[in-house]
């Protein structure tokens, strides 16, 4: 009884404590309308005593309702003890209505006996015809087949025969269209980011092409999609006339990964990115090896000319001053009458002059060549350097970020490689060229000399 008033009396100052607070926004808004203290003193005053005059009758009022909380307090366990006896009622039946409905259940797998097998496995064949159908090419022809095999895997009910009979036509009409190449009208996902219509030509399940483009089929949107970036020519090529082809019999470069391989060549860089993985380095390479390949060009063919003249002034009695070979000779004839040895010093200015000129500029050609794989060197080193900085980085747990500096690695390697296996070959050439016409300029001399010698030992 003490316990029950102390929560009353507790309960009672609640309540005026809430209705103080409530009445202080008034007081607040009579003072705001006060226009100097001791008339806010007045309205504070006059405020304080309506509210105890207000709290004096809520008190009375609470006091008076007191009577009445035994009455509501019986009344609430009344429909409480009434509340618990219909809860053990349902309880009870809830607990019937389960023992039944395992009876039930067993009584159905009873009388199911096989058709209950044939249940799971159109289940199982439904679910993986689904996915199948999800990322099959073939769908973006035969749309629509998805949610009915759904339905059908998800379904916790017999299948009907119809089901039944849907169920293997959509797997023969699958077998069917695996093997037949077809021309259709579909929406296809542009690479500027634009759906278009078109007509798609379909190779069983493996390509669709429209428009000279290889296409891809996208499960999540519905759509096929042209590749943003096509593989390398060779394959791109045989796209064309195999779309154009209306009979007979045409080649077309077949992904049996159903788009796998196709999106991996894409990444596959071209020659012109691949040799731009060979960075500063790569292009070092580069711009001196054609240069010095170039150059080395325009050398051979002056060489070749330049040879063709003096086997054509071997045959000719006529001085040509126009070649080395005919030079040396007109030094001979313009110095007829000094002595051997004079003849012989002049005759040799005149070879190795034009032998230099012969031979000029063909030791760039050789440097290079011999440049070409130490740079490639180097930029193997500095390939390496960043390798093992990414490592530092990153670790070794995503090639990705270690395949710049691989790439620049191995690129400059192979194009010191490049560079310098041809300009070995070319400096040879021109070697050889310009070796013959200094021997032919050697033993025309040679033979100039003795015959001037030999003259004058007759004449003494």
């Amino acid at each position: 009884m003490n316990l029950r008033k102390t929560c009353l009396a507790l309960a009672a100052a609640l309540c005026l404590a809430a209705l103080c607070m409530a009445a202080l926004p008034a007081v607040a808004q009579e003072a705001d309308k006060a226009t100097d203290l001791f008339e806010l003193l007045d309205l504070v005053e006059k405020g304080l005593e309506t509210e105890k005059a207000e709290n004096k009758q809520r008190l009375e009022a609470f006091e008076a309702a007191k009577e009445n909380q035994e009455q509501l307090l019986t009344e609430a366990k009344a429909k409480l003890k009434g509340l618990e006896e219909l809860s053990l009622q349902y309880e009870g039946s809830y607990n019937d209505n389960e023992r039944r409905i395992g009876e039930l259940e067993a009584d159905l797998a009873e009388q199911l006996g096989q058709m209950g097998e044939l249940f799971g496995v159109v289940r199982q064949v439904s679910n993986d015809l689904s996915g199948q159908v999800w990322d099959s090419l073939i769908s973006s022809q035969l749309q629509g087949r998805k949610d009915m095999l759904d339905q059908l895997g998800r379904s916790k009910e017999l299948p009907s025969t119809a089901d039944l009979e849907r169920l293997w036509f959509e797997l023969q009409r699958e077998m069917t269209q695996q093997g037949e190449v077809v021309r259709f009208d579909a929406t296809v996902l542009t690479g500027e980011g634009q759906t278009e219509t078109k007509s798609v030509v379909r190779a069983g399940p493996f390509n669709a092409v429209s428009g000279g483009k290889f296409l891809v089929w996208e499960p999540a949107e519905n759509k096929l999609r042209e590749l943003t970036r096509q593989p390398p020519s060779k394959y791109l090529s045989t796209v064309e006339p195999f779309e154009e082809l209306t009979e007979g019999v045409e080649v077309l470069a077949l992904d049996p990964s159903r788009g796998t391989l196709l999106n991996a060549l894409t990444d596959t860089p071209s020659v012109t990115e691949r040799i731009g993985q060979g960075g500063a380095v790569g292009a070092v390479i580069i711009t001196l090896g054609s240069s010095a390949f170039l150059l080395g060009l325009i050398r051979w063919f002056i060489i070749w000319r330049t040879g063709r003249k003096v086997a054509a002034q071997q045959r000719s009695d006529h001085v040509d001053k126009g070649n080395p070979l005919g030079r040396v000779l007109s030094v001979y004839e313009d110095n007829r009458d000094v002595d051997a040895e004079t003849l012989e010093l002049k005759l040799d200015e005149a070879v190795l002059r034009e032998s230099a000129s012969v031979t000029r500029l063909i030791w760039i050609v050789k440097t290079v060549s011999a440049l070409a794989p130490l740079l490639g060197l180097l930029g193997t080193v500095t390939g390496m350097i960043q390798t093992f900085q990414a490592i530092t980085l990153f670790g070794a747990g995503d090639p990705k970020m270690m395949a710049g500096g691989i790439s620049e690695a191995l690129v400059t390697t192979m194009l010191g490689l490049c560079a310098a296996i041809p300009l070995v070959l070319l400096y040879d050439t021109l070697a050889n060229s310009t070796r013959y016409i200094i021997d032919v300029l050697d033993e025309q001399s040679a033979g100039l000399i003795a015959a001037r010698s030999e003259r004058d030992h007759v004449g003494d």
